[in-house]
C-alpha cells in the first residue's frame, strides 16, 4: 500500500512539473516587441497581468503627448533611448513615470534627437527582455539595470545600480504621458522615510471632445525597500533640494541614494482610479508580502494559465508565435478600473460601488476600454469562446455607465465617454453576449439600454455617438452632409453609418425576438434593411445619398473619408454581415465571387492593406484593408456564396502574410491594433472558426475556415474541451477536403455555436487543391 502511494505521489509530482514546464513553454512564443514600430500608447505594456490596471512599460517618447489624442506614442522600436517607465496605459489614460539615473541631476527627459539633453538614457535591444509579466533593460548611460513586473493593481520596479554616490530615482508625476492630455493638477509627497503618495489629474483630448468637463484621475501609494539618502522636489521650472513634496503641473520628486556595486532598490506602487486610500489598500492586499522575484513568478504563472486555455500544435514556430502573441495582446487590452474593495470611478467625480454576489465576492470588474468598433469580429468572439468573464465585465461596465448617464459610452476612460468614431456598437456587443449565453446581469435593464441605443435620439449625449439616429430612423438611411459633421439631419460619414446602424438594428432585433418583444423586433428588423436604401443597383456598390434621395455626385468608390469613415465604398459594400445572402443576391453570386476574389488577388500584392507604409490609415483607400476594422469579416463571406474554398484560401493567406513576427511587420505595417482586435482575429481565424455576424443571430453559428495548426485544444468558457484536428495540414494544404464532427460526416462549412460549445472534436482533412463540392450545398443561415 505504501509503495503504491509513493508511486502515485511520484507520478503526481512528475505530472505537476510537466504541466508547469508546458505552461512556461507557451510564454516563449509570446514576443511583445512584435509590431512595436508606430505602436499605440496601450499596445506595449509587457509588465502587466491579463486585464490589469497596473500596466508598466518603458517609454521612448510618451512625454511628447500626441496632437490629436490617438496617434502612436509611447514606445517605438526605431527609437534608441528611454525616458522613463510609466504605470498607466489605457485608451486616453496615461501617467506616473519613474526613471533611475546617476551623475549630475537633470530634471527633464530631454529630446530623442539630442542625447544628453535630459535624463533619458540610450539602450541596446540586445540588453532588453520583454515577456508576459516582465520587462528588463540596461540603461547604457547610467549602467543601471531596470526591471518591471506587476500584479493586477500594483507595479513593481527593481533598479540595480553601479557603485555610486549619485544614484537617483526620478518620480515624474505632473507631466503629460502618452494619450493622457494636459495635466490639470498633480501631487506627490514622501509621508515617511520609505513611503510616498500622490495623484495626477489629466484632461485627455477625447474627453475634451466627447465629454467636456470630465477628467481622468490616477492615484498611487508607493513603498521603497530602502530609505533615500536625499529627497528633492521638482516642478515645471526648477528643482528644490531637501523638499519632500511637490504640487501642480510638472510635480515630481528625486530620490538620492549611495549605492554599492550591483545594489538593487525595489519599489512597489499601489494604483487606483478612485483615491490614495484605495491605492494603499490595493498595495497592502495584493503585494504587502511580495518581493519583486515572487511578483514576477506570480505574473508569469497567471499568464501561463490564461494562455494555456488555447493549446495549438504545429512545427511552424512563426505561426505559433503569431498565435500566442495575438492572444497575449487580446488578454492585455482593456484593463480593470475597479479597486479591491469594489470602488470604481464615476464621471461626476464620485465613487461607485460594485455589488457582491451570494458568496460575498464582487460579481464583476469595472473596465476602462477603447471603443468596441469592429470588436465583434475578433474580441467578443474570443471572449465568448474561452474568456466569458471578461465579456461579462464589459457588459456590466456598460450597464453601470448607462445607469449613471442614460446612454452607453462606447469608449470609456474612468466613466468618461471617449468614443472616437462617433458610432456606438455597445448594444450590438451586449446583444451578442446574450445570444452567446452570457446573461448574468439585469436583462430588463440591458434590453432597455440596447433598444435606446438603436432608437433613442432625444437629448442624446455627444459622447454616446450616433447623433444622426433620428435621420436613420425616419428615412431608413443617413443622408450625406458635405460638411465634416454629424447631427440629427445626417452625417459626412452617411454611407458607413447607414451600414453600421443597419447591422446593429439587426442585433437589437434578434435580442428583442429572444425576449418576446414582437413590436420592437418588427421595427428594428425593418431598419436592418436600411443598407438597401443606399445600394446602387447600376454600380452594384453602396453609394451615399443626399437628403432628397439622390446619390451623391463625383463618386469615386476608392475615395476614403467622403461618406465612409476610415474606408471607402468598395470596402464598405461588403458591410452587410446581418444578411450576406441578400447582398450576394443583389450583386449576383458569380459577380460577387469574382469581384471579391479579384479584390484579394490585388490586395495580396499590397500586404492586404497599406503595403509597407508605416501609417495607421495607409490602407483606407485600397480595395481591402485588413489593418482596420470595417474589413475584418470580408474574407469569410465566401462561405455564404457557395465558394468556401476561397474563404479557406484567403483567411490562411492573411494569417501568413499580413501578420508578421518582426517589430515593424507585426500587424501589417501601419497597424491599428486597438487593444487586441487584430491579434484576436488571428487567433480565431488561425483556429479555423469565425462568425461573420458577430454572435448576433438568434442562434449564432461559427463558420469553418482553414486551421493553421495541426491540432488545437480549446478550453471553452464552460470548462468543456473543443478539439480541432487538421489532418495532412501544411503551408500548401490549405483546402478542406472533407470534415467530421464527433465522428459524423460534416458536409457544411459551419456549425451552430451551441453545438461546438458542448465540446467534441472537429476533424478536417486538408489538401493542396480545393474541393469545390464540400460545404457548398448548405451555406450558413443568412436570415433567422
Amino acid at each position: 500500500m505504501k509503495t503504491g502511494l509513493k508511486s502515485l505521489s511520484v507520478l503526481l509530482i512528475l505530472i505537476f512539473f510537466h504541466a508547469i514546464s508546458y505552461a512556461q513553454d507557451v510564454l516563449k512564443f509570446v514576443n511583445p516587441n512584435i509590431g512595436t514600430a508606430h505602436s499605440r500608447w496601450f499596445f506595449y505594456t509587457p509588465a502587466a497581468v491579463p486585464y490589469g490596471m497596473a500596466k508598466l512599460a518603458p517609454s521612448t517618447n510618451g512625454s511628447y503627448g500626441n496632437l490629436q489624442g490617438w496617434e502612436a506614442v509611447g514606445y517605438d522600436t526605431r527609437h534608441t533611448s528611454i525616458e522613463g517607465f510609466v504605470h498607466f496605459h489605457e485608451w486616453q489614460v496615461g501617467g506616473i513615470s519613474f526613471m533611475p539615473t546617476a551623475g549630475r541631476l537633470k530634471t527633464v527627459p530631454g529630446a530623442l534627437e539630442k542625447p544628453g539633453s535630459g535624463y533619458r538614457s540610450g539602450f541596446s535591444r540586445k540588453n532588453e527582455i520583454a515577456a508576459p509579466g516582465y520587462y528588463s533593460v540596461i540603461l547604457d548611460d547610467f549602467k543601471i539595470k531596470a526591471e518591471l513586473t506587476a500584479t493586477k493593481r500594483v507595479g513593481f520596479h527593481r533598479y540595480t545600480f553601479p557603485k555610486s554616490d549619485s544614484s537617483r530615482i526620478i518620480l515624474s508625476i505632473g507631466n503629460v504621458q502618452g494619450e493622457s492630455g494636459p495635466v490639470t493638477d498633480a501631487s506627490v509627497e514622501m509621508i515617511d522615510d520609505t513611503h510616498f503618495q500622490g495623484y495626477v489629474i489629466t484632461y485627455p483630448k477625447y474627453v475634451k471632445t466627447y465629454d467636456e468637463g470630465g477628467r481622468v484621475a490616477m492615484y498611487f501609494f508607493g513603498e521603497l525597500n530602502k530609505k533615500p539618502f536625499t529627497v528633492g522636489a521638482l516642478d515645471k521650472d526648477a528643482a528644490v533640494a531637501n523638499q519632500r513634496s511637490s504640487k501642480g503641473i510638472g510635480a515630481g520628486l528625486y530620490l538620492g541614494y549611495k549605492t554599492a556595486e550591483k545594489e538593487s532598490i525595489e519599489i512597489k506602487v499601489g494604483l487606483s482610479y478612485t483615491s490614495i486610500a484605495n491605492a494603499k489598500l490595493n498595495l497592502k492586499t495584493e503585494a504587502e508580502h511580495l518581493a519583486f522575484a515572487t511578483a514576477k513568478a506570480a505574473a508569469q504563472r497567471e499568464w501561463s494559465i490564461a494562455l494555456n486555455k488555447l493549446k495549438v500544435s504545429t512545427k511552424n514556430v512563426a505561426a505559433k508565435t503569431k498565435f500566442y502573441t495575438g492572444l497575449y495582446h487580446a488578454l492585455l487590452g482593456r484593463g480593470i478600473a475597479s479597486d479591491l474593495n469594489g470602488n470604481f470611478p464615476r464621471h461626476d467625480g464620485t465613487i461607485g460601488q460594485l455589488p457582491k454576489d451570494a458568496k460575498g465576492k464582487f460579481s464583476y470588474n469595472f473596465m476602462n476600454t477603447d471603443a468596441i468598433w469592429g470588436g465583434f469580429w475578433n474580441l467578443t468572439q474570443l471572449w465568448a469562446l474561452s474568456y466569458p468573464t471578461h465579456y461579462s465585465d464589459f457588459v456590466h461596465t456598460q450597464l453601470e455607465i448607462y445607469k449613471e448617464r442614460g446612454w452607453f459610452g462606447d469608449g470609456i476612460a474612468n466613466s468618461n465617454f471617449v468614443s472616437g468614431v462617433g458610432t456606438n456598437f455597445v448594444g450590438l456587443a451586449i446583444a451578442g453576449a446574450y445570444q452567446a449565453g452570457i446573461r448574468d446581469y439585469d436583462l430588463n435593464l440591458a434590453y432597455e439600454a440596447v433598444k435606446g441605443n438603436e432608437l433613442g435620439y432625444q437629448n442624446r449625449l455627444v459622447g454616446s455617438g450616433k447623433m444622426d439616429t433620428k435621420s436613420f430612423i425616419t428615412k431608413g438611411y443617413v443622408p450625406y452632409l458635405d460638411a465634416d459633421k454629424t447631427d440629427s439631419t445626417g452625417s459626412h460619414f452617411s454611407g458607413s453609418h447607414t451600414l453600421e446602424y443597419s447591422y446593429s438594428a439587426f442585433a437589437a432585433a434578434q435580442f428583442a425576438k429572444r425576449l418576446g418583444k414582437t413590436a420592437d423586433y418588427q421595427k428594428m428588423i425593418q431598419l436592418s434593411d436600411g443598407w438597401k436604401n443606399i445600394f446602387d443597383k447600376t454600380l452594384k456598390l453602396v453609394h451615399p445619398k443626399m437628403e432628397d434621395g439622390t446619390f451623391i455626385n463625383k463618386f469615386d468608390p476608392l475615395e476614403a473619408w467622403r461618406g465612409f469613415q476610415e474606408g471607402n465604398a468598395t470596402q464598405y459594400t461588403f458591410y452587410v454581415p446581418q444578411n450576406p445572402k441578400s447582398l450576394i443576391n443583389e450583386i449576383g453570386e458569380k459577380t460577387f465571387n469574382n469581384r471579391l476574389n479579384e479584390i484579394f488577388e490585388t490586395s495580396r500584392k499590397n500586404a492586404f492593406g497599406g503595403g509597407k507604409t508605416i501609417d495607421a490609415f495607409a490602407g483606407i483607400q485600397s480595395l481591402y484593408n485588413h489593418g482596420n476594422q470595417p474589413n475584418l469579416h470580408i474574407s469569410w463571406l465566401f462561405n455564404y456564396s457557395s465558394s468556401p474554398w476561397l474563404t479557406q484560401k484567403w483567411t490562411r493567406a492573411i494569417c501568413d502574410e499580413f501578420y508578421g513576427t518582426e517589430s515593424i511587420h507585426g500587424y501589417g505595417y501601419g497597424q491599428d491594433e486597438d487593444q487586441g482586435q487584430l491579434g484576436s482575429w488571428y487567433v480565431m481565424s488561425s483556429l479555423g472558426l469565425f462568425d461573420v455576424k458577430g454572435l448576433t443571430d438568434f442562434r449564432p453559428t461559427l463558420q469553418i475556415g482553414s486551421p493553421v495548426f495541426d491540432q488545437s485544444i480549446i478550453t471553452l468558457g464552460n470548462g468543456k474541451l473543443l478539439t480541432i484536428k487538421a489532418e495532412n495540414n501544411s503551408n500548401e494544404n490549405v483546402f478542406v477536403q472533407s470534415a467530421s464532427w464527433n465522428g459524423k460526416v460534416l458536409n457544411q462549412a459551419w456549425l451552430y455555436r451551441d453545438q461546438l460549445m458542448q465540446g467534441g472534436t472537429l476533424t478536417l482533412k486538408m489538401g493542396s487543391k480545393p474541393n469545390k463540392n464540400w460545404g457548398v450545398k448548405l451555406p450558413p443561415p443568412s436570415v433567422q
